[in-house]
């Protein structure tokens, strides 16, 4: 059943309007600048028209959706914190007193906050969680199938409230101690490749806590044999709830024509797994910044997807995401409101 609805909702799914992404670069090649002078930005503009399937792509009412959830894997010693800190950093974001809350008041862009599987429920927070935390998979699966199924589910059907709340650009955030190493191994499996190539030190992990993690990792693997062929299976065995919310986000962005910016390793994972469900959910992904965990550019190698921001960031939360928005702005600003050569009698540009 759970399945079945997922499915239906992915065979919506189709490409981005390619006619609309041509007559945005037909009109960037006629506006009064060199050819290509704004490089990767003039082909996110192109894209987000072909997203919302209109050549003057709206993103005026912008959020960050932030993903909340523990993660029982944490009893295994891979974390500096411990899984309360979690509760901690979510009531700090409804106070505004985070990072990613502070970063986008700075950038005029809202922060929803949703518990998708804290241990600690917390007054204010959306609560669309199905289980207070995931297990342990260093001894079982994070999760069973059908809840990863309902929280991919629930990813999508926030997407959908939130455009029908006025927001025409949503980026992925997340909170929750331990996500680098649900990521990681999720990456792994889905990458198929040792654990100790795609996992970093996260949030400020000594050599000795690093080598635990991987460790932890490896043998969760070997013992879960998540099938890479089927990126739910792999989400239910190694992942979190976090990351299964938020690859409901793209796919929600692909279903409803939102365009969805990545932040992090976490959020990149999800867009991965997003990407391995439906291939054309990429299409309506947005890449903000690389994240200084190993794992990050080989994701975005294979999402085929280039970051815009090299400015070694780990934090999380959604400020890559955060980050990349008032650029989008700024180059949105030019393409709307900047002469064409016609209009400023300047002879055009020729392509070389």
């Amino acid at each position: 059943m759970l399945k079945q609805q997922l499915l239906d909702m992915i065979n919506q799914i189709v490409p981005i309007n390619e006619q609309v992404v041509k007559a945005v670069f037909e009109r960037w090649d006629h506006i009064a600048k060199p050819l290509d002078a704004l490089g990767v930005m003039e082909d996110l503009i192109a894209k987000i028209g072909g997203i919302q399937g209109q050549m003057s792509p709206d993103i005026t009412k912008k959020c960050i959706a932030v993903m909340c959830a523990d993660n029982g894997v944490v009893k295994e010693g891979v974390t500096q914190t411990t899984s309360d800190v979690t509760a901690v950093i979510a009531s700090n974001m409804l106070k505004k007193q985070t990072s990613v809350t502070l970063m986008a008041e700075a950038a005029h862009c809202d922060v929803r906050v949703y518990d998708v599987g804290m241990l600690t429920e917390i007054e204010g927070i959306e609560n669309r969680k199905v289980k207070s935390g995931t297990a342990d998979f260093y001894i079982e699966s994070a999760m069973n199938y059908d809840d990863a199924l309902t929280m991919i589910l629930t990813g999508i059907s926030i997407v959908k409230e939130l455009k029908e709340a006025g927001y025409s650009m949503i980026g992925a955030g997340e909170t929750g101690i331990g996500n680098t190493t649900t990521s990681s191994a999720v990456a792994a499996s889905l990458l198929s490749l040792p654990a100790a190539q795609v996992t970093g030190k996260g949030a400020g992990l000594s050599d000795d806590g690093l080598k635990r993690k991987i460790e932890v990792i490896e043998s969760a693997i070997r013992m879960l044999r998540p099938d890479r062929s089927d990126p739910v299976d792999v989400l239910a065995k190694v992942g979190g709830f976090d990351i299964a919310a938020m690859c409901g986000l793209f796919l929600g962005g692909a279903c409803y024509h939102v365009p969805i910016v990545i932040d992090g390793l976490i959020s990149s994972v999800a867009a991965l797994c997003s990407y391995r469900l439906c291939p054309f959910s990429n299409g309506y992904m947005i890449p903000s910044h690389c994240s200084k965990e190993p794992a990050a550019m080989m994701i975005m190698e294979e999402l085929k997807l280039q970051p815009v921001i090299m400015a070694n960031m780990a934090l999380g939360e959604g400020t890559g995401a955060v980050t990349m928005m008032p650029l989008l702005d700024m180059i949105l600003h030019v393409y709307q409101q900047m002469p064409t050569f016609k209009e400023t009698k300047i002879e055009e540009y020729k392509p070389l």
